[in-house]
């Protein structure tokens, strides 16, 4: 669990991907949205954060130059939303050290998000609870609240209704390795979802069956991460960007791994053992994807 303990000087914080190891999207919502049931873990690779406190005010730097840093970024939406619900009239500069891929399905702009709003409750003495940091989380982008969870969770609903798994299921993620790989190209979020609502209601999963599915996998106390690996989103995906089947086709095949799409992609990962050949693998990924393929070898938080 996070500390929310005051620090009046600059603040350095983690802000880590995360990895949709079961995605079953359920239906659409008459909001616009989609209803779904995931088991999402963080991870240790990722952004930082640094925020630097100011008299009033939010500012935003990142070294990654494609990154808008004006209102669209959720982190200065973010901090303005703490200010607002927090009544707080501090501000603070954010410098972002980008490493997660954006368009990917890894969750780097809602994990900023979060981070920041972290990083706030510290700055500010702490004026907000567990509880309303997730609202306000919730508010900001549908799967901002679980980056406040630490460790593996269930979501639902369009994924602000955040669950940490039980200690016995989650200790079967926490420290696996895992190898993320990413093509050059990404998925819009919004295609993917709208392929989906396209081809309803074939593509989704009913809400039963997604349940019945991770709570059947919760319970079977021995059961391997890997028999809970599932993503409904990847038919659409897979369909138009024909590279992502064909190298995780050729990972099966070659390593024994059950790669999988991460999200709405275009990242996918491969859990793997501990003597897993890292290197042959990435070959593999780079001789498909080629050299400028984004590949991050670390471990399930």
């Amino acid at each position: 669990m996070h500390s929310f303990d005051y620090h009046p000087v600059s603040i350095v914080l983690p802000s880590p991907a995360k990895l949709n190891l079961f995605l079953a999207i359920t239906g659409r919502r008459a909001d616009g949205f989609h209803d779904l049931v995931s088991v999402v873990a963080p991870v240790e690779f990722g952004d930082t954060l640094t925020v630097e406190p100011r008299a009033h005010g939010f500012s935003l730097e990142c070294d990654e130059p494609a990154l808008e840093i004006d209102e669209r970024n959720l982190v200065l939406r973010a901090a303005r939303a703490f200010a607002a619900v927090a009544h707080w009239k501090g501000g603070a500069h954010f410098s972002l050290q980008k490493r997660i891929p954006t368009g990917a399905g890894l969750g780097g702009g809602s994990s900023n998000a979060t981070t920041a709003l972290l990083a706030l409750n510290q700055l500010a003495g702490a004026p907000l609870s567990l509880e309303a940091l997730t609202a306000v989380a919730a508010q900001i982008g549908s799967d901002c609240a679980l980056f406040l969870s630490g460790g593996p969770v269930v979501m639902r609903g369009r994924g602000e209704q955040v669950q940490p798994l039980p200690p016995q299921a989650a200790d079967r993620l926490r420290g696996r390795p895992v190898l993320i790989f990413k093509p050059a190209f990404c998925i819009g979020t919004a295609w993917a979802y709208q392929q989906l609502a396209a081809g309803a209601p074939t593509g989704y999963l009913p809400a039963r069956e997604a349940e019945a599915l991770v709570e059947g996998w919760i319970d079977h106390a021995t059961a391997p991460a890997e028999e809970l690996l599932f993503n409904n989103m990847e038919a659409p995906a897979f369909s138009k960007f024909v590279a992502l089947p064909v190298l995780l086709d050729r990972l099966r095949e070659d390593f024994g791994l059950q790669p999988r799409m991460s999200g709405s992609g275009s990242a996918c990962f491969a859990l793997l053992p501990e003597t897993a050949p890292v290197a042959a693998i990435t070959g593999k990924i780079r001789e498909c994807w080629g050299p400028d393929a984004f590949v991050a070898e670390t471990r399930l938080a």
